[in-house]
């Protein structure tokens, strides 16, 4: 089978299901994991900016997609081509198990698929909820944005034990905030994400400033592996490990 992989996660879950080098026929340039895996796969665009004349040349069996991450235009355009797809729609941990099983599947990867699965449903079921710190997960500085605990990023640290307040409802899920709103819904500690903007601890205090300034309690910070909070599929084991074990570190720590 020949397969396209516009979601990074799911290129990392494609080697960890066991799919063959070969069988890869594009990636994005964001597709870098695992390194040895990707190196020698042609790009055929971005995740927002797939080449849909580079993937047609490229003969795939399968394309797989994101209804988040990828355009919905692009996924018509293959649709009407003929060329087959598969669309994840991953909104917490707890979805990806069904994620890895299709996946399995659908690529005649099924026993890996299988025990994949099985260690995040055994994970999911060791994680302590809602016990924690509030916090809110940051992603970008200029605007200052952070995620709700309606995508998969917030749901993550909830189901590991963090509350993630909702700072904007009827939003949608990537919200713009304020250091007034950082102090009024009693955000305890800052979670600093490494992507898609990599912050720094001074961005990061430099926030803190603003929210003291406002004449709120100041939070605190703590830099956070942006891969182990963002990548879905076989990388949620990781992140729900990463993050139980943090949740656990800091309420126990003097932060």
């Amino acid at each position: 089978m020949r397969v396209i992989s516009l979601v990074p996660s799911l290129t990392l879950t494609l080697a960890d299901l066991g799919l063959e080098p070969s069988q890869l026929v594009g990636r994005t340039p964001w597709c870098i994991h695992p390194e040895s895996f990707v190196k020698n796969i042609p790009v055929v665009g971005g995740t927002k900016t797939p080449n849909i004349n580079k993937i047609r040349n490229a003969r795939p069996d399968l394309v797989i997609m994101d209804r988040e991450e990828n355009p919905k235009d692009v996924y018509e355009e293959l649709t009407k081509l003929g060329i087959e797809t598969y669309v994840s729609t991953v909104e917490r941990p707890s979805d990806v198990p069904n994620l890895l099983l299709e996946l399995g599947r659908r690529l005649n990867l099924e026993e890996k698929a299988n025990s994949l699965a099985e260690a995040i449903e055994q994970e999911l079921v060791a994680c302590e909820r809602g016990s924690g710190p509030v916090v809110l997960p940051m992603i970008w500085h200029e605007p200052l944005m952070a995620v709700s605990p309606q995508k998969y990023s917030g749901a993550l640290l909830e189901t590991c034990g963090f509350q993630v307040p909702d700072i904007d409802p009827n939003g949608n899920g990537y919200p713009v905030v304020t250091a007034e709103q950082i102090h009024s819904h009693g955000i305890e500690g800052l979670l600093l994400s490494s992507e898609p903007h990599e912050f720094s601890k001074q961005e990061g205090e430099s926030i803190c400033d603003a929210v003291e300034a406002f004449g709120g309690q100041r939070p605190w910070t703590q830099c956070i592996d942006g891969e182990a909070l963002t990548w879905f599929g076989s990388h949620t084991l990781t992140g729900l490990r990463t993050f139980s074990t943090l949740c656990k570190d800091l309420k126990t720590a003097d932060v």
